[in-house]
């Protein structure tokens, strides 16, 4: 997939780098669908994250199709675009359990969270999926968490 020079590039771009592009298959048309958003790396794992009751084009809402795309099919495209361009193959895994959404939320690379919203509403409400790369981009679980 990458040689040594870019494999360093794509893991600084996700350390560094939060706006991504996620490409998930819709879980009604089973079509492709395009999310940009962020990605936060806490404890060398990477996550995607939102916050409750987020404003959309309609208004408040709680729900977000992307992560009811990833409970539907978690296997994904993650898109980095910034410094770097690369597809990564990666499989997506809600978050449910209380006390890893508290730390995750808690964490200090996720303090932008809790700015817009308080500790308690996101460990409640916020959407929150951890990503597991696949595939020719497996290489980057071990990557990221040797930091």
């Amino acid at each position: 997939m990458t040689g040594a020079l870019d494999r360093e590039a794509i893991v600084a771009s996700l350390r560094g780098e939060r706006t991504v592009d996620i490409v998930t298959t819709g879980r009604r048309s089973g079509r492709p669908r395009t999310t940009e958003i962020w990605t936060t790396v806490v404890a060398g794992r990477v996550h995607i994250a939102g916050t409750p009751d987020a404003e959309g084009s309609g208004g408040a809402r709680q729900g977000r199709d992307w992560l009811a795309n990833l409970r539907a099919e978690p296997a994904f495209v993650l898109r980095l675009k910034t410094s770097v361009a690369v597809d990564l193959p990666a499989v997506a895994t809600p978050v449910t359990d209380t006390d890893e959404r508290r730390r995750f939320f808690a964490a200090p690379e996720a303090s932008w969270y809790v700015e817009q919203s308080s500790l308690d509403a996101l460990v409640a409400g916020g959407p929150l999926a951890v990503v597991r790369f696949t595939g020719p981009a497996a290489w980057l679980e071990d990557a990221l968490r040797r930091g």
